[in-house]
């Protein structure tokens, strides 16, 4: 009887030998170890199911909002702080001319072109091209290292949204505005799709953020994403994002003044937690984002901190000790109270441990009525 198992193995070596001469092709799974902050405790586990994580290496994450929203503070300033913190080298296309060096800088970010390249682009094609050519050379110079060895990147596109096509670029020269008949959707897709085909097995990754519109439809008022689905169906995470205004002082009194925005921050897809939680997120404009912001309210929604009159209250589960503040203090994390919560989070008997089958997959989580492209 001929040995079918020997045969079986010489086809998978085989097969194994030719995949690793392919671009964008690899073998076996890459599940991200490498997590860049987004500078919030509450969105951070909100996107990866854990505080100290993240947007991940290896996949494409989204960030869409209103004009103001935050987008661009998150994206182009706290993540990529937060990479450069952890040695990842930031790529950084910037298709609106926005992103100014002291801007950068007030934010924490190291402009230096050792820290850092950037780069401004307004057409799809340019980005794609960019993106491939530094790809390749990538695998050149380390695809034969251990991934473990290899260099970490990160490609921040601020933003999807402001991209061109070649059409509407001819069509502005030549003063014959007519649209691009749905080509900027089509092939804002095969740049996402690209991405995260080429990323797979390298440490690689890239986040953008991308414009909405108000909504047309007064039975479903939220927010729509520009340039189509097929993007959304490809990217890993999708943040929605909402700016609302900020009337507090820095000691949290209320004013008549605006002195800052509410950025409200909802997942609407990722593969590793619940999608459609939200979270509040205040951004001064004095003093910035506080890491720890919008964690009393997601610990409230949960049932782990209580009212008491005019207190609120956690019990230790581990000591049994009841801890009492005002809620002026909880925001500020006195004594360590909300770094307390975190750690005893995932073993407080509330916090029921996330299921796969809730976690978000190609087609959970994602907003079926973004919009469609009319390809007739």
């Amino acid at each position: 009887m001929k040995n079918t198992s020997v045969g079986l193995a010489s086809i998978i070596k085989n097969s194994s030998n030719s995949i690793k001469k392919m671009t964008g092709v690899s073998i076996g799974f890459h599940d991200p170890d490498t997590w860049i902050s987004t500078g919030n405790y509450a969105l951070n586990y909100l996107i990866s199911g854990e505080f100290d994580g993240g947007i991940p290496l290896g996949k494409v994450t989204v960030f869409a909002g209103e004009s103001g929203a935050g987008k661009s503070y998150i994206v182009s300033g706290n993540v990529i702080r937060e990479a450069q913190k952890q040695g990842i080298y930031p790529y950084v296309i910037d298709s609106e001319n926005a992103l100014d060096d002291k801007w950068l800088t007030d934010l924490g970010v190291d402009t230096d072109e050792s820290m850092m390249f950037k780069a401004n682009a307004a057409m799809i094609d340019d980005v794609a091209r960019l993106i491939a050519d530094v790809v390749k050379d990538y695998r050149a110079q380390f695809g034969d290292l251990p991934r473990e060895e290899r260099p970490k990147l990160l490609f921040v596109i601020d933003s999807l949204g402001m991209l061109m096509t070649p059409t509407e670029t001819a069509q502005f020269e030549n003063g014959d505005m007519k649209g691009d008949m749905g080509r900027k959707a089509k092939q804002l897709k095969a740049l996402v799709t690209n991405c995260v085909n080429m990323f797979g097995d390298l440490n690689i990754g890239l986040i953008a953020t991308n414009h909405t519109y108000a909504s047309q439809d007064m039975f479903d008022p939220d927010p729509k994403v520009s340039g189509g689905a097929g993007f959304v169906y490809a990217s890993s995470i999708m943040v929605a994002m909402r700016k609302l205004k900020l009337k507090e002082d820095e000691d949290g009194n209320k004013t008549s003044q605006v002195n800052g925005i509410r950025a409200s921050c909802k997942i609407m897809k990722t593969r590793y937690n619940k999608p459609f939680e939200d979270v509040e997120i205040k951004i001064p404009y004095n003093t910035g984002m506080n890491p720890y912001s919008g964690l009393l309210d997601m610990f409230e929604k949960r049932g782990l901190v209580t009212k008491s009159g005019n207190s609120l209250v956690y019990v230790d589960i581990d000591t049994g000790e009841e801890i009492k503040k005002f809620r002026k203090a909880w925001e500020k994390n006195d004594n360590s109270c909300l770094d307390l919560i975190m750690g005893q989070f995932k073993r407080h008997p509330l916090i029921a441990v996330v299921t796969e089958s809730e976690k978000g997959d190609e087609d959970f989580g994602v907003d079926l009525d973004l919009e469609e492209v009319n390809e007739e």
